[in-house]
């Protein structure tokens, strides 16, 4: 990962050296010349870099790099960063002079260390690149599978016979998209399917594909005519390439596996499908691809997601390689500790393949353990096997999502990420980038989110209404831990001065076992779910030996006072406490941490009050508050225009807000949870112009009903996402609460309002609702009229709603035809409970 790491650093330096900011410095200081060189020199280390990496395999003198060239690069980039906040520090002070020629002084010498490094570029065999995503690999396919050998995949198998043999047929050939992990059996699906024999005698013609990584349009015509005929046509012309292909397909059924598809690129897919379009009626096409947005492009119905072999079945493959038949009941010990090793394979059929073909030669039971007890990431691994084959997915990865993929092994196996946090962290980091001036970095992290959801890197997606949670799978995980090197340590082992990203469980090891040697760490994580790493001083030495921390995670600490020197992680973008119950207040120095982008005080129920200079946060975009106070001091927490989510969790004695929340202008996301005594909302409530996303949960005292709240306009407004609960005074939904979004509302969230009787006539003009879930309201008797118009609507969920449930019967109910045209209906009147979620 080093050579990524090196790219993205170039790269981000010199986004800022071309910031209209760094060109007004550049100017105060008189220093333009050497800032121009800089980023002359930068922009050919990137490109050096990009070449580096894709001669990673090949080039055994780029450990040289790796080693002293981009170790100093970064080590020059991160010092001039910390001392250009110095040294502008000290310039705002009283003695530009000094600063002009200071800083002048160490970009000359970046400089020049740059151009020796540049100039060297030769002796490592290096050229300078444009990015591109093209990994060319030589890994090809066939169709040819032994059946016998296939173990688990029969009900796979006939869901595919009978989309192929389905007579229906629309305007366009059928295509079915197979989506899975690498490694999971999508290939070997597809050739068990191709050698069916009812498929066999169904088809005039059956062709397969194993698809070039960069989907050229002339190679795929050449292999489609060679695998339907045979006939070699390599120095043919596209035309007569596609006039061989159309008489190759006229007029018959056909049946086309295009495997291992990666290209997402439509207009390259329209290209192929419009050259396929002379087959006759009942041609199908079945695409295998590892990436959800291809499934999307290329697929005219569903994608069928392939699921994990069950552990039998893994375990029945497992045995069938590592023994011959009959073999494993003469080593009862070995079939034991093999049970242990299916484990870790999670149901992904080639990660089975590759421990049982490892371990068919040799009957040692040692053997047999180490494989069971070590990382996949240190067994010695075939161009075939697993994680050569998961490899390949991380190497089609866009350069600035490598580093987000690899920063996700510093968390433990089958550790459940919620999408705000882990964004937040990449924020910290430094980690997103977008060629768009004006995407904001929320966004810019949900996006890469997505796409690496997309390409089956993350599993097991959740939707937890305000967020969603999803999962790595082990195998998934063990390529992040492979290509992240020694930047990234999960596991409490030995660890080196390079490690940038710190996961340390203080439950398992005490506070006196976290590591002396850690020079530059970006990131600390320190897990405490037993409460046992109570050792303050000791944590104290930690941050006072690590300046360069961006992350500070101290969630489920213990300790009744943050260590004073956190005042000197001037670099801090991310800091949580957490579910400290015995915090009782933060120091006024934590207000000297203006790089602060997330302050994370959830559960922190000991805390009397926030700080009093809490204003000078400027750069905050992310607070969650627990805390004594009655009221919020007015020109605090309104001061910290920055803010784009503000939550306040269990603050039991809170009665108001403050009333200036309207100056909080770029907020996204407002949440008010379990605040038993708040009696009122703000009026500035209404003029939140960015508002998307409102949730008021379990606040008994709330008065929502306040005449002076009724807004004055009904649009306007950008809420999305409204969610309502544990509020028993309201009987009825004011309009106010939807802050002018009566054209945006998406998704509605109703829970345990058990006075609440009816909808409001304005439910009929939320024309963009998506979703409605009603959960245990019990005296809501009906839904309003007009809800039949609101044809947006995908989903509604009733539970605990007994009233409402015998008017919404299918067919018979008198709330039927209201609902009827809604796709997904669902009524669980067991579903009564407090969950606050």
């Amino acid at each position: 990962m080093a050579e990524s790491i090196a790219f993205e650093i170039a790269g981000k330096v010199l986004e800022k050296l071309g910031s209209a900011a760094y060109e007004r410095i550049s100017l105060a200081w008189g220093v333009r010349e050497e800032f121009e060189k800089l980023k002359d020199t930068l922009a050919a280390i990137r490109a050096v870099v990009l070449d580096a990496e894709q001669q990673q395999a090949r080039r055994l003198e780029l450990n040289l790099i790796d080693e002293f060239e981009i170790q100093e690069l970064r080590r020059q980039v991160l010092k001039r960063g910390s001392t250009g906040r110095k040294v502008r520090h000290f310039f705002s002070g009283s003695n530009p002079l000094a600063c002009r020629f200071r800083m002048g002084n160490k970009i000359k010498k970046a400089n020049e260390m740059l151009n020796e490094i540049a100039a060297n570029k030769a002796k490592f065999h290096l050229t300078e690149k444009h990015e591109t995503n093209v990994i060319h690999r030589e890994r090809e396919t066939y169709s040819f599978v032994k059946t016998s050998s296939v173990i688990g995949r029969d009900e796979a198998k006939q869901h595919l016979v009978n989309f192929l043999t389905d007579p229906t047929d629309g305007e366009d050939i059928p295509v079915l998209p197979i989506v899975g992990i690498g490694g999971i059996g999508k290939t070997t699906l597809a050739q068990l399917v191709f050698n069916e024999e009812s498929v066999k005698s169904h088809f005039e013609l059956r062709i397969w594909v194993c698809v070039t990584e960069d989907f050229d349009i002339k190679q795929l015509m050449i292999k489609i005519i060679k695998s339907a005929t045979g006939m070699k046509c390599k120095d043919m012309n596209k035309e007569e390439l596609r006039k061989d292909l159309q008489d190759c397909l006229n007029g018959k059924r056909f049946f086309m596996v295009l495997d291992d598809v990666w290209n997402d690129d439509n207009k390259k897919w329209s290209e192929l499908k419009d050259l396929l379009c002379g087959g006759a009626q009942g041609s199908r096409i079945i695409v295998t691809t590892r990436i959800r947005n291809v499934a999307t492009i290329t697929g005219t119905i569903l994608p069928y997601d392939l699921e994990h072999l069950s552990y039998e079945n893994c375990l029945s493959l497992f045995l069938k390689l590592a023994f011959k038949e009959g073999e494993e009941k003469q080593h009862d010990n070995l079939v034991r500790i093999g049970e242990g090793i299916v484990q870790k394979c999670k149901g992904v059929a080639l990660a089975v393949k590759t421990l049982g073909s490892l371990l068919c030669s040799t009957r040692v039971q040692h053997d047999w353990e180490l494989v069971r007890d070590s990382e996949l990431v240190k067994l010695k691994q075939e161009e075939n096997d697993i994680l050569p084959a998961l490899k390949l997915s991380y190497d089609h990865l866009p350069w600035y999502l490598k580093q987000c993929f690899a920063f996700c092994s510093v968390f433990p196996k089958d550790f459940e990420f919620n999408a705000i946090f882990l964004i937040r962290l990449w924020m910290a980091n430094g980690f997103l980038q977008s060629p768009y001036e004006n995407e904001k970095p929320e966004d810019i992290g949900n996006r890469y989110v997505q796409e690496l959801l997309s390409r089956s890197f993350f599993q097991q997606f959740e939707d937890k209404f305000f967020t969603f949670t999803f999962k790595m799978h082990d195998l998934v995980h063990d390529l992040a831990l492979s290509v992240a090197q020694n930047e990234v340590n999960s596991c409490n082992h030995y660890l080196t001065g390079n490690v940038r990203h710190l996961w340390f469980d203080l439950s398992k090891q005490g506070a006196s076992q976290l590591p002396n040697n850690l020079s530059r760490p970006q990131s600390l994580i320190l897990s405490d779910e037993k409460g046992k790493g109570d050792s303050e001083s000791r944590i104290a030495e930690v941050i006072s030996r690590s300046k360069h921390l961006r992350v500070l995670d101290l969630n489920a600490s213990s300790f009744e006072h943050l260590p004073n020197n956190i005042r000197y992680l001037k670099q801090l973008r991310y800091l949580t406490l957490a579910c400290n119950g015995n915090i009782k207040r933060l120091p006024d120095s934590i207000c000297n941490l203006q790089s602060l982008q997330t302050l994370d005080l959830y559960g922190c129920r000991g805390i009397v009050e926030l700080p009093k200079d809490i204003r000078y946060l400027i750069s905050l975009r992310d607070l969650t508050v627990t805390t004594k106070q009655t009221r919020l001091q007015e020109n605090g927490i309104s001061c910290l225009t920055s803010l784009r989510r503000l939550m306040f969790f269990e603050c039991e004695n809170l009665e108001k807000l403050f009333e200036d929340i309207q100056n909080l202008t770029a907020l996204r996301e407002l949440y008010i949870y379990r605040c038993h005594n708040l009696v009122s909302l703000p009026q500035g409530l209404k003029y939140l112009p960015t508002l998307e996303n409102l949730g008021i949960v379990k606040c008994e005292m709330l008065d929502l009903t306040m005449e002076e709240l009724e807004l004055e306009r009904e649009e306007g407004g950008s809420l999305r996402k409204l969610a309502i609960g544990g509020v028993p005074k309201l009987e009825s939904l004011p309009q106010w609460i939807l802050l002018g979004s009566i054209k945006t509302l998406q998704h509605l969230y109703i829970r345990d309002l058990k006075n609440l009787s009816m909808l409001p006539i304005w439910f009929q003009h939320l024309t963009s609702l998506q979703s409605v879930e009603i959960i245990n309201c019990p005296q809501l008797s009906s839904l309003p009229e007009g809800v039949q118009h609101l044809t947006a609507l995908k989903r509604l969920e009733i539970g605990g709603c007994p009233k409402l449930n015998k008017r919404c019967i299918e067919e018979t109910g008198e709330d039927w035809p209201k609902i009827a045209h809604v796709p997904d209906f669902y009524y669980d009147d067991s579903k009564i409970t407090t969950n606050d979620e």
